[in-house]
């Protein structure tokens, strides 16, 4: 049964490496830039800014949902329990 396992475990490598993830790994070792980059460096900045943006209106909306739930729970109003 063992060999069969081996079998089945080389097949599924080679199949994985043989895709999209090998050819990834391969661009990696040589030092090549993904193909699917996304774009110039300029691009690439500025979608990070705007995620960046994005995270902070979420951490912001994260607090104000915990600063309610405490005051929820210190006024003794908890909702529904999880």
């Amino acid at each position: 049964m063992i060999s069969g396992m081996f079998v089945v475990f080389v097949v599924a490598t080679v199949v994985i490496l043989r895709g999209p993830l090998g050819r990834a790994w391969a661009d990696r070792i040589a030092g090549r830039r993904p193909s699917s980059a996304g774009g110039s460096d300029e691009e690439v900045l500025a979608e990070l800014d705007d995620l960046r943006q994005r995270v902070m209106q979420v951490e912001e909306r994260l607090d104000f949902t915990e600063r309610m739930l405490a005051q929820q729970k210190a006024r003794g109003l908890e909702g529904p329990a999880a």
